[in-house]
């Protein structure tokens, strides 16, 4: 997954003004304790901190 597929679906899930917040404030236990900011920035495939998310917020499984 590109990090434009990413960030736009992160968007388009959780809205512009919540997934701003979310990315660089909410913790994921699933990546080590990093935010999904964090985790990109280390290198993390962004397909993984999109399923991270989705489980962590019970994103309908459909739409991983």
């Amino acid at each position: 997954m590109r990090l434009t597929e990413f960030t736009e679906l992160v968007h388009t899930q959780f809205g512009s003004q919540a997934a701003d917040s979310l990315l660089i404030d909410h913790v994921l236990i699933d990546l080590g304790g990093r935010t999904a900011a964090q985790a990109i920035e280390d290198g993390v495939d962004p397909r993984d901190v999109w399923v991270a998310l989705c489980r962590d917020f019970d994103v309908p499984r459909e739409l991983w």
